[in-house]
Order: structure tokens, then sequence, then C-alpha cells
């Protein structure tokens, strides 16, 4: 069913700005976590094996026992304000908005929405209709596109389309994996960190892990983290000995993009490595995978192999450089958008000719 349209003769249209992150559970509980594995595990980019063959082993092996296992992970990380992935996505809108702000002259409403749980996409993008949004540009906060993430994010916004009445506009950022200010910002936090605790063996450059069947069918994702990781490497001026990028976060028995950071970090706990870094630049903030799996799990397993000292950078999170490039990348994408916006007098000239015209208030 469509959804009723707020649309009133003589409304001045605005634009807006979407960021949409994975998404988190309410609470670190089994039961918060239960409903929200579900949805995630449930998705068809997310988990592409036949719905016979994966809805018995969903339903009779991984939720009855999950929850409880992911629930205590996320307790180790939770924060007073709530899980760290929201309470990051949060202030990143705020500091967008406040950018754009002291950038331009009408600068857009911005919003965010998690793709699996709240705020939910749906919800946010009715929110931006009533506040007059007819232009909405949607940035999923993955800065390597794959179908299990950002296309899983454009295909929640275009379901939401599917029930509204009157349609905004949509312009969407695919990645922005090779991005100068991005890639800039990942550097300084690099050296950021090392100016204060000095410098690794070896950096560990880590992104979440697909399964190998996904870069085998088309998926782009291996080669744009190869291509942020080789930038990020010649902006911090490594030999090819000086790095290694890895993958994380496997799941279930089929093969996944290799090196695997797990093996990666035994062996070089193997080998005594004095120390490795590791930063995770497929995430734009902290979250389970950087707080729980890196910076407790992989030191763990590099210390548990032999290593001697581990250090975790983290994600870019509020760092004012990253906000900047984020408005850069907005600003980019608005180009030809901004220049529609009208001030207040025009805005009340407008409503009054609607009102003249026979348009109710």
């Amino acid at each position: 069913m469509l959804t009723k349209s707020t649309y009133q003769h003589g409304s001045v249209s605005r634009t807006g700005i979407l960021l949409i992150n994975l998404g988190t559970p309410n609470a670190p509980t089994a039961q918060a976590l239960r409903p929200y594995l579900k949805e995630f595990l449930s998705n068809r980019r997310v988990i592409e094996i036949p719905r016979l063959i994966w809805w018995p082993i969903l339903h009779g092996f991984i939720l009855p026992f999950r929850p409880k296992e992911s629930a205590e992970k996320y307790a180790k990380i939770w924060l007073p304000e709530g899980s760290p992935l929201k309470v990051h996505t949060e202030r990143q809108t705020k500091l967008l908005r406040e950018a754009l702000q002291a950038r331009l002259e009408n600068p857009p409403i911005v919003e965010y929405a998690m793709n699996i749980g709240t705020p939910s996409v749906a919800e946010v993008m009715h929110k931006m209709q009533q506040q007059g949004c007819e232009r909405i540009l949607v940035i999923p906060l993955f800065p390597q596109y794959a179908s299990s993430s950002t296309a899983a994010a454009m295909d929640n916004v275009f379901a939401v389309m599917e029930t509204m009445r009157n349609q905004p506009a949509i312009r969407t950022v695919k990645q922005y994996h090779d991005h100068p200010g991005y890639i800039a910002a990942l550097a300084q936090n690099v050296k950021d960190h090392w100016a204060t605790h000095g410098r690794p063996d070896k950096l560990i450059i880590s992104f979440h892990g697909t399964p190998r069947a996904s870069l085998d069918k088309g998926d782009p994702y291996h080669c744009s983290c190869q291509k942020t990781g080789r930038l990020l490497a010649e902006a911090l001026e490594l030999d090819a000995n000086q790095y290694l990028v890895c993958f994380q976060s496997r799941f279930g028995r089929a093969k996944w993009l290799t090196p695997y950071t797990a093996a990666t970090l035994t062996e070089l706990g193997k080998a005594q490595t004095p120390r490795v870094d590791i930063i995770c630049p497929g995430f734009v903030a902290d979250c389970l995978e950087t707080l729980e799996e890196i910076a407790i799990e992989a030191k763990n397993t590099f210390i548990g192999a032999g290593g001697k000292a581990f250090h975790y950078i983290p994600c870019l999170n509020e760092r004012r450089d990253w906000i900047e490039a984020l408005a850069d990348i907005a600003c980019t994408h608005l180009q030809g958008w901004l220049e529609t916006e009208v001030s207040e007098t025009d805005k009340q000239l407008s409503r009054r000719r609607a009102l003249e015209m026979g348009a109710k208030e």
C-alpha cells in the first residue's frame, strides 16, 4: 500500500543526506540479538545459499545458540551511551551536519539510519520526506562497495521508495575507497598513533571478509580493498614487506577472501614478531568487528602464538579530517541540487501564491 504524501501546494522542497550504516542490536542481550541476527542472516545478499538449505541451518543451529554468544561479545564493548557503532554514527551525523552548515548557505538536512535495526531506513526516509526532502543523497558508510553491505543498503532504500506515493529524487554514493580525503585521514590516523607509540614491525590492514564465491561472481570488493590498502601504504611510505592486507570475520566453512587475519597473526606470532599494529579501513566507526574481534580476540591470537606487542589503531570515528572528507564526498555528489534551494523570503512568496490559488494552509 502506498503511504500518504505529506506534500502541500506551495511547500518548498529541501535536499537531504542519508547516511546508512550496517546496524546494531538495541542491547547486549541474547533477547535483543536474536531478531537482529535473524534479519541480518535472512538477507539474500548476505547469505546466498539457497533457502531450502539455509533455512534449517539458520533456524535449527544458529538462532538457538549464537545470540547468547554474540551478546557476550557485545557486552565487552558496550558503552554507557549504547552500542559503539550507533554512538559513533550519531556523532558523525551531527558533525557532518555542522561541517556542511559552516560551508554552505543552504545546508542539507542530514540524518542517519541503520540497514538492520533502529532507526530503520524506512523510518528515517519518511521522516525526511515530512521535513520536505524532495532530493536525498544516500551515502552508505562502507568505503569499499560490496553486494552484501552497500547493495543491501540500497535494496532497502528502494524498497521504501516502492511504498512512497511522492518519491524523492535519489542519488547514491557507490564507494569512496580511493577518495583522497579518506586516504589522507586514514594515513594521518596511523601517523598520529605512531607519533605517540612508535612504529611497529608490521602494519596489518584488515578488511571484513566476504565469501570467495562473491569475487568469482563479479563483486569488486576485493579489488577495492586492495586499492585502499595500497594507497594507504603509499601515503605512509611503507615498503611491500612492511604491511599486509588481510581479511577478517570469516563465517561458515566456505572459502573466504584470503589471507585470513587470524591465520596471519598466528604466523607472525609464531615467528615471534616483536610488534604488529592493525587498522581496519573498511569500518569508519568502531564496532563489534573492530573492538572485540580485533582489539581483543586478534590480540589474544597474536600474543598467544608468541608475538610480543599488539596495537589496535581505532577507526576514523569523529576525526575532523574524516568528517571534512565526508563533507567533500557529499558536496561532490550534491552538485546541481543545492543551487535549487531558495531563501526564506522566496518560500513565503511561494506559499502566498499557492494560497491565493486556493491551496489549503
